[in-house]
């Protein structure tokens, strides 16, 4: 990493920015899948829009939206299902344990921000081994209005004691981008992260776009 530029913190997004939890999002709606006699969908259609939630599993799955009679039933079967299987294959990207242990050793603190709900970030960052390494994390629980608004981000600043205007936020997805903005952060798209089709990353305004782990850790 480089020495110049030391920020206050570097905040992360979840889901395809700081932890790949495709592989069981992908694992557990085949299963369901499977289990309604579907035969299984392509990783990758399931992989691109992780970041989305289950609203987007359900809608991917079995062609669903919130209106439809069987849309809640599809929602707490996916999110029970994940919960019970929330780190078999999840794993930090790679690349990413070697950027926490540089970002520690510089006693530069490191937090989350994300929609993902407490029910599943905060036994996913424990299984991971990272709950106690983690200097904030904030969740739609936490807060009254979600991301891209930037609430959520000033709490993380302030959880760290943290200057925002000195902080960076990390993203995968457009409402990252926004929300560091919202926030006057620095912002960091990453292209390795579940990105839709068709790709926009590049209109998203991010102050830096990251390729891999690698660029990230060299921006940071």
């Amino acid at each position: 990493m480089k020495t110049d530029a030391r920020p206050s913190a570097v905040l992360f997004d979840l889901d395809g920015t700081l932890i790949d939890t495709a592989p069981d999002f992908i694992r557990c709606l085949n299963l369901l899948r499977e289990q309604s006699g579907l035969p299984a969908l392509p990783p990758e259609t399931i992989r691109r829009s992780v970041s989305n939630g289950a609203r987007a599993m359900v809608r991917i799955g079995f062609g669903l939206e919130p209106d439809d009679d069987d849309y809640l039933q599809h929602h707490t079967a996916f999110l029970d299902l994940y919960e019970q299987n929330i780190a078999v294959e999840t794993r930090l990207f790679e690349g990413m344990p070697a950027l926490l242990e540089t970002l520690e050793a510089r006693a530069i603190p490191w937090g989350i921000v994300t929609n993902k709900p407490a029910r599943f970030a905060t036994p996913l960052m424990e299984a991971l081994g990272l709950a106690e390494r983690c200097s904030a994390l904030v969740c739609p629980d936490h807060v009254a209005e979600r991301k891209p608004h930037p609430e959520s981000l000033l709490l993380a600043s302030r959880q760290i004691g943290a200057d925002p205007a000195k902080a960076v936020y990390v993203g995968d997805h457009e409402r990252d981008i926004q929300a560091g903005r919202n926030a006057g952060m620095r912002t960091i798209a990453v292209r390795y992260g579940y990105i839709e089709q068709p790709e926009t990353i590049d209109l998203w305004q991010a102050d830096q776009i990251a390729d891999t782990v690698a660029d990230l850790a060299n921006l940071l």
